[in-house]
């Protein structure tokens, strides 16, 4: 099938300048992205045309060749056949995407583009572990004061009967006949060739000889383990906390893998929050509301604190204590706010006496035989 041109690839102008290249590449690689595209063949193409467009196109001097001679300039380069450099290129991912996603294991799964500089892991070395998630409830105090918490899961540790090895004793792990120790398979694809994992060793290189029976080779075992986890105060719902070195072992001797646990707070009976500050409704009698006077309120931190409704109060006015709200990022002294909605109470039901008084009362003051209306927006 014959290519496209690489402008019509990126959606973009003979006279784009490089930043709307990389804008127009980012699109159409998150579009196509494969971790939102799992199993789509079709999208996975796409990514790699763009992958390929861009690769060019953000090179001035492969540009320049594209420009005057076309697919043959770049050809010439040593793009057919050889393989690509993908170092580069590489660099400008991360720039280009920053934490989506694990761009880097997708980049290598498609391209076989094993990184020869930066943090990532380069050929030869043992893979890391993967990973992990674990979602902790919280209760709304928890979350507001902070709380050390053990939680138990299951992960990867080195498995004890082979040290980790994956082999048996007496066997060892020898050099793939697949991928001859490389760890990659090639295939030609047009502009240029493309790496991908060794189906036989994973990409590693090798296979183990004489399997562990413990582990089937994989020199892992999956395990339980308790940890504390410290809770800041003031987190929010929805948070994520991050524990290095605590998600499943690698293979081999590899670095672990992270621990990420996701933070959700139950409700309160009768808090919410807003940041650092709390918001709650409290009911009063229309004649606290009216004459004024002292209620007494629970805090969050268990507290009964004495609160002056001033006389009039009109039902929704809100009353603030201070400080009596959420600790402040990092525990510091400083809180957030307590607001308090007075939410005024009519009696239901009325005793003779207490009718014949608050008659009385309309005939003494007055009432309102004709309200003006109030937009709702006004009320809120």
């Amino acid at each position: 099938m014959a290519k496209r041109d690489y402008y019509e690839v990126l959606g973009v102008q003979k006279n784009a300048s490089k930043d709307d290249i990389k804008k127009a590449y980012r699109r159409l690689a998150i579009q196509n992205h494969p971790d939102k595209n799992p199993g789509d063949k079709a999208a996975e193409e796409r990514f790699k045309e763009a992958t390929e467009a861009y690769e060019v196109m953000s090179d001035d001097q492969k540009r320049a060749a594209y420009d005057q001679f076309g697919f043959a300039g770049v050809d010439s380069m040593g793009g057919q056949g050889g393989g690509q450099d993908f170092t580069n290129i590489y660099r400008d991912f991360e720039d280009i995407f920053g934490g989506f996603g694990d761009f880097s294991s997708i980049f290598d799964n498609l391209f076989g583009g094993a990184r020869s500089s930066g943090g990532g892991r380069r050929r030869g070395e043992p893979p890391r572990g993967s990973n992990l998630r674990y979602d902790l409830e919280l209760s709304f105090e928890q979350a507001v004061f902070g709380a050390t918490v053990e939680i138990s899961y299951s992960h990867d540790e080195g498995c004890g009967a082979c040290s980790g090895s994956g082999s048996e004793a007496g066997g060892g792990r020898k050099v793939c006949p697949t991928c001859q120790g490389s760890g990659q398979v090639r295939r030609s694809s047009g502009f240029f060739s493309i790496a991908s994992p060794c189906p036989n060793c994973g990409g590693e290189g090798y296979v183990v000889d004489k399997p562990c029976k413990a582990c089937g080779g994989s020199g892992l075992t999956k395990k339980k383990q308790k940890l504390k986890v410290t809770i800041p105060p003031g987190i929010d719902d929805g948070k994520r906390l991050s524990v290095p070195g605590q998600g499943d072992a690698g293979q081999n001797g590899g670095r672990p893998g992270d621990l990420y646990v996701f933070i959700h707070v139950k409700p309160h009976e009768f808090f919410e929050r807003d940041g650092y500050d709390l918001y709650c409704a409290v009911p009063v009698s229309v004649m606290k509301a009216t004459l004024g006077g002292e209620i007494t309120v629970p805090t969050i931190d268990g507290k009964r604190v004495k609160v002056t409704v001033p006389a009039g109060s009109q039902h929704g006015k809100m009353l603030r204590l201070r400080e009596e709200g959420v600790p402040g990022a990092g525990g510091s002294a400083k809180r957030g706010d307590m607001y308090i909605k007075l939410m005024v109470e009519v009696p239901q039901k009325l005793s003779k006496r207490g009718r014949e008084l608050l008659e009385e009362l309309v005939r003494v003051e007055g009432d309102v035989t004709e309200p003006k209306p109030i937009r709702l927006s006004d009320l809120k």
